[in-house]
C-alpha cells in the first residue's frame, strides 16, 4: 500500500522472508483436496503417485488439468513420469524405502577433514541432512562439535579424526528406511551415555524391526550432571517430543535398558522435574504463564466420555468435539446437503408478527408450475413458500389460510400492489381474519425489503441446487425451505425453527456424528422427555422477547451504518 494505491504482485519476488511460506500456502491451497490423497507438495515440488499405472496416470491427468485451469507453469526437464524410484528432495524413494541420495554421499565421502571452525560447521551441515539415517550421530560428533564452543582452542585430534572418518562411513553403509504404517504400532528405543541421548524410531515387518527415523542430541552442562536415571527418563521425554507428528493419537512401545524407570510412573513421592517429564505430555513446550492460565482455565469446560471428547459451552449445551476427516466431512454435509442451501462459511458454521407476501417468477415449467408465492415473518424469519402453476387471487387466498390454521393470524401483511393481493377477494378474507393489509411503496422495493431479500436468497439456493436441470426446481424447493428455518440469523440470534417450535431442529448428521444433545434427547423416557418439552415452551416467550430485542438493537446498527454514508447537503431555491 502507498499514497498511489494498493498493490499486489503478479510473480514471487525474490528476497522477501515471508515468500517461501506464502508460496507454500498457495500451493497447499491450490492442491488441497488432492494433498496426501494422490501427490504431495513442499515448495515447488509435486510427487504424484498411485498404486498402478493406470491409477497413476489418472492422478497425474487430474493434477495436470489443475495445473492447466489457474494457468501454473511447469518445467518439463526437470519433470520425470512414471518412474518406480527417484530422487525426492535429496532422497531416495523406491519401493525398498527411503534411502540416502549417493551422489551427495559421494561428494562427502571425497571431503579432506575441515581445518578451521567454518570447516567444522560445513561438514557437520552437509552430514546433519542425513542424521535421521545415522545411530548415535551426536554421540560420534561429539568431538568435534566440542571445536564449536565459544573459548575453545581449534585442535583437529586423532580422536575428532576417528569421528569425521566415522560418519563418511555411517553414510556410506547408512540403512534404508521405511515409511509408517499408521495402522501399525510404533516402537521407540532410548537410551543415554554420559553426554549424549539417543533414540530409534521403528515399526515390526514379519517379526523384523526396521527402523523409520534416528534421532539423537548433546546434553547441555545441566543435563550432564543428572543421575543415570534421570538421564534415562530425559531420553525418553525427548524420543516422544522429537517423534511427537509420529506418535501422537498412536499405540507406541517404549524400550529402554533401565528398569527402575517402570518404578517411576507408580511412586507418588518422585522428583519434581521426574513427576513433570510424566506430567508435561499435554503441556505446549514455549507457553507463556498467561497462556497456561488460559489453557487450565479452558479445559475445566471439557470432559471426555471414550472415545468422545465433548464440550460444555456458554448456552450449556454440551458439543461433541470433531477434528480431522469428521469435522471437514460435517461441514461438507452442512454446505452442500439436499437441505443446507449452500450458505457461506459463517452461517455455515452458525446455524408470528407482521409478514410479508410476495410472488417469484414466472419460472421455467417444473411439473406445471411457473410461479413460488413467498410469505416471511418479520420477526422469527420464519420463511413458507409454495410452488404454483398461476398467481392469482385463488391460490394466494388457499395458501393463507393454510398457514393461518398452523400458525395463527398475523397482526399485519405487507405486500406490493399486485392484482393477486389488490382485489376484493382478497380483502374480504383480510377482513373476516382481522388482519391489517399495508401495501408497499409503488417502485419502492425497501418497503417489502424483507420479502425481497428472501426472495434473492431462495434464488440463490435453487441455482446452487437444481444445477443444468432448471426444471426441477419445485423438487428442490422443500429443501431450501429447510435450510433456510434452520439457518442462524444474526438479526434475532438464533434460528427461525427455535423461535417458532422452542427447539432447535435435530438433524440426521447430528446422530449420526453422536452430538451429545440429540443423543441424550433420543434416548430420553416419555416422562423425562415430556418435562424437558414443558421448560421449552415455558421459555418461549422468553426467548421470543430476547429476540424481538435483538432486532431493534440489529435494526439501530445497520441504520448508524447507513446514515454515517450519507452525506449532509444544503439545498439553495435555484438548486
Amino acid at each position: 500500500t502507498c499514497p498511489y494505491g494498493t498493490f499486489a504482485y503478479k510473480r514471487m519476488p525474490f528476497g522477501l522472508c515471508n515468500a517461501l511460506g506464502t508460496f507454500q500456502r498457495c500451493m497447499m491451497a491450490i492442491f488441497h483436496d488432492m494433498i496426501k490423497q494422490t501427490m504431495e507438495v513442499f515448495m515447488d515440488d509435486f510427487s504424484v503417485f498411485g498404486n498402478s499405472f493406470s491409477t497413476c496416470l489418472t492422478n497425474l491427468e487430474k493434477m495436470l488439468k489443475r495445473c492447466e485451469d489457474i494457468k501454473l507453469a511447469l518445467n518439463w526437464v526437470k519433470s520425470h513420469f512414471m518412474v518406480k524410484e527417484g530422487i525426492v528432495l535429496g532422497h531416495k524413494i523406491s519401493k525398498k524405502g527411503i534411502e540416502v541420495d549417493k551422489a551427495k554421499i559421494e561428494v562427502i565421502s571425497k571431503l579432506p577433514h575441515p581445518t578451521t571452525v567454518k570447516g567444522i560447521r560445513s561438514f557437520l551441515g552437509h552430514a546433519g541432512f542425513y542424521r535421521c539415517f545415522i545411530k548415535d550421530f551426536s554421540k560420534i560428533s561429539r568431538s568435534m562439535t566440542h571445536l564449536l564452543e565459544k573459548n575453545s582452542p581449534f585442535i583437529f585430534s586423532n580422536e575428532c579424526i576417528q569421528a569425521f572418518r566415522t560418519l563418511k562411513e555411517k553414510l556410506t553403509e547408512a540403512p534404508i528406511l521405511i515409511a509408517p504404517n499408521w495402522d501399525q504400532p510404533f516402537e521407540l528405543m532410548c537410551d543415554a551415555s554420559d553426554y549424549a541421548l539417543g533414540a530409534v524410531l521403528g515399526q515390526r515387518i514379519k517379526k523384523h524391526f526396521r527402523p523409520i527415523h534416528y534421532a539423537s542430541k548433546t546434553m547441555n552442562q545441566a543435563e550432564a550432571n543428572y543421575t543415570t536415571t534421570e538421564k534415562e527418563m530425559l531420553a525418553v521425554v525427548y524420543a516422544f517430543e522429537k517423534f511427537r507428528s509420529y506418535l501422537i493419537m498412536n499405540k507406541s512401545i517404549v524400550y529402554i535398558d533401565h528398569s527402575v524407570l517402570k518404578y517411576l510412573f507408580a511412586k507418588n513421592d518422585a522428583k519434581a522435574h521426574l513427576a513433570n517429564y510424566h506430567a508435561r505430555n499435554f503441556i505446549i513446550k514455549g507457553m507463556t504463564s498467561q497462556q497456561k492460565q488460559k489453557f487450565f482455565k479452558d479445559a475445566r469446560h471439557y470432559f471426555c466420555d471414550d472415545p468422545y471428547l465433548f464440550r460444555t459451552c456458554a448456552d450449556q449445551i454440551i458439543r461433541r468435539c470433531v477434528a480431522g476427516k469428521e469435522a471437514i466431512d460435517i461441514l461438507n454435509a452442512y454446505h452442500s446437503g439436499p437441505t443446507e442451501g449452500h450458505y457461506g462459511d459463517n452461517y455455515t458454521a452458525k446455524k408470528v408478527f407482521d409478514s410479508g407476501i410476495d410472488f417469484m417468477g414466472p419460472f421455467p415449467s417444473s411439473k406445471g408450475n411457473k410461479y413460488i408465492l413467498v410469505v416471511v415473518d418479520y420477526l422469527s424469519k420464519w420463511v413458507e413458500a409454495k410452488a404454483l402453476p398461476t398467481n392469482d387471487a385463488r391460490v394466494v387466498v388457499k395458501f393463507l389460510k393454510s398457514l393461518f390454521s398452523r400458525f395463527g393470524t398475523p397482526k399485519a401483511i405487507i405486500s406490493d400492489r399486485g392484482t393477486h393481493f389488490c382485489n376484493d377477494q382478497f380483502s374480504r378474507v383480510m377482513g373476516k381474519y382481522e388482519v391489517t393489509h399495508r401495501l408497499s411503496t409503488s417502485y419502492l422495493p425497501q418497503t417489502s425489503r424483507q420479502v425481497e431479500v428472501t426472495n434473492r436468497g431462495l434464488k440463490r439456493i435453487l441455482e446452487r441446487t437444481v444445477g443444468e436441470n432448471r426444471a426441477s426446481w419445485s423438487d428442490k424447493l422443500e429443501d431450501a425451505l429447510w435450510a433456510f428455518q434452520t439457518a442462524f440469523k444474526t438479526s434475532v440470534g438464533c434460528t427461525p425453527y427455535r423461535l417458532v417450535y422452542g427447539k432447535a431442529c435435530h438433524i440426521p448428521l447430528e446422530l449420526e456424528h453422536k452430538a451429545y444433545w440429540a443423543l441424550k434427547h433420543a434416548n430420553f423416557d416419555l416422562k423425562t422427555a415430556g418435562d424437558h418439552r414443558k421448560l421449552q415452551l415455558n421459555e418461549l416467550n422468553e426467548l421470543r422477547d430476547q429476540a424481538y430485542e435483538n432486532s431493534l438493537i440489529y435494526k439501530e446498527r445497520t441504520k448508524k451504518l447507513h446514515d454515517d454514508k450519507i452525506k449532509n447537503r444544503i439545498l439553495n431555491v435555484v438548486d
